[in-house]
């Protein structure tokens, strides 16, 4: 029995994709600007058997529906929004095992500095952090962060296969793995002939180095990425050693699956390295009727404002004007493809409108609702395992803390009962903990062709 790997998937803010859900009497995504909290609930995800907490991130506002951020900003959908990193320090400091992977966007910070705080968290985390790479899709950010509007979606992976480059300089070249001597007697901390400038100079960066940061237990952190056009499919076939990957059935996710590994191997690349995850959101309970009734009482709080808000931000696309039973068609634009596509051309059997939409998204945004016993949802969640050829998934809550309570007491359980989850796991750099045979990165990814 292959292993099964868990992701709890979570944002520092109120309300992450099940819109309207933060009115809930049992969410507590309010509380996301307490520290405790997130202590509290990375020693319950380390406890229940997860294997990392994943955090997203944006950096604007959803003001795409209706031309205006209103819907957003009442509906608290992923608004406001803190920085997801500071809290990392504080739950690696209650838990051993648990990995954390963080969303940050390389547009709009120079890689000196992000190398900086990714080699900082993974020293302060024991080597237990990853880096979602993503290239923003929100014209709202770009404004903010000081460019009129976004750069063009391919030129986005353009810098950041350059941005990359950067990384693994400073990360695997600058210092050499003895370069930290303390040595007292002689006064030498470090030996100034084993670092090194990378001097870097290319079309989008110039970095000459060396780099702040001593090796860090990864050296480079374990790299997420989550691109489904052919470009960010083709980028994450190159640098990612976890692909998260958004669809409504496993048939359907296993073409980009495919395509994904089958580009690996083209670049020289171990396909079967690559750990994917896929989005769920679960709804479980000790009985199927019990679940059922759960799923039909979060209905009662979705917001379609909300979700329709959602929507435009991930997309570019305003549903707003449209007629609510109109179907919908796919445009290109410089958001996020593959979500749009996913509600569009990726089921051929399947036409959108815009109160199907609503009603779709409202609970678990991108993903598939699981509702069941724990039994039904471990039958899914390794019917997707087996049809789309995924290694793991990113639970999606539609309460917090409470999903991920009722996961980990129900469904972890069941999984282990299967063999699909270790009982317990010994502490590790995350990279090991995801089939790694080391902490640091394998002799075929790019990113190791850089190192002394």
């Amino acid at each position: 029995m292959s292993r099964i790997y868990l992701n709890a998937f979570d944002m520092a803010c109120v309300g992450h994709q099940s819109a309207g859900l933060w009115r809930h009497p049992d969410d507590q995504g309010h509380r996301y600007r307490e520290l405790r909290y997130w202590t509290e609930l990375a020693r319950t995800l380390e406890d229940g058997g997860f294997d990392a907490l994943f955090l997203a991130d944006v950096l604007g506002v959803y003001d795409v529906y209706g031309g205006s951020r209103d819907a957003a900003v009442a509906d608290a959908a992923q608004f406001p929004a803190n920085d997801p990193t500071l809290a990392i320090s504080a739950m690696a400091a209650v838990t051993e095992r648990l990995g954390f992977g963080v969303t940050l966007s390389l547009t709009y910070e120079q890689p000196y500095a992000l190398a900086r705080r990714m080699s900082t968290l993974d020293h302060l985390t024991g080597g237990r952090v990853a880096w979602n790479i993503v290239t923003s899709y929100l014209d709202s950010a770009a404004r903010n962060l000081g460019l009129d509007k976004q750069i063009p979606h391919d030129e986005r992976y353009a810098v950041a296969d350059e941005y990359l480059e950067v990384c693994y300089k400073l990360w695997e070249s600058s210092w050499e793995a003895d370069a930290v001597v303390r040595d007292p007697r002689r006064g030498v901390f470090t030996d100034p002939a084993k670092v090194h400038d990378i001097e870097h100079k290319g079309r989008y960066f110039t970095v000459p180095g060396p780099f702040l940061c001593e090796p860090s237990p990864q050296r480079t952190p374990v790299l997420f990425q989550a691109g489904a056009s052919p470009r960010g499919v083709r980028f994450a076939a190159a640098h990612a050693e976890a692909v998260f990957i958004s669809g409504p059935t496993p048939e359907i996710v296993r073409g980009p699956v495919r395509r994904l590994r089958a580009t690996a191997a083209e670049l020289g690349r171990d396909p079967r390295s690559i750990k994917v995850f896929a989005m769920v959101t679960p709804v479980v309970a000790e009985t199927r009727e019990q679940a059922d009734d759960k799923l039909r009482s979060y209905r009662e709080f979705v917001s379609a404002e909300g979700a329709l808000a959602l929507f435009g931000g991930w997309t570019g696309v305003d549903l707003a004007e449209l007629d609510p039973d109109e179907p919908l068609r796919y445009v290109q634009t410089d958001a996020n493809r593959s979500a749009l596509a996913s509600f569009t051309t990726a089921d051929p059997d399947r036409t959108w409108t815009p109160r199907e939409l609503a009603d779709a998204i409202g609970i678990g945004g991108r993903g598939p609702v699981l509702t069941g016993a724990p039994g039904e949802i471990a039958d899914e969640l390794e019917r997707w395992v087996a049809e789309a050829d995924i290694d793991g998934f990113n639970i999606a809550y539609v309460t917090t803390p409470g999903t991920f309570t009722d996961f980990a007491r129900l469904v972890v359980p069941e999984l282990r009962r299967r063999g699909r989850v270790p009982e317990t796991t010994t502490p590790a750099t995350l990279r090991e903990k995801l089939g790694g045979t080391g902490p640091l990165l394998p002799p075929d990814h790019p990113g190791a062709a850089f190192r002394r």
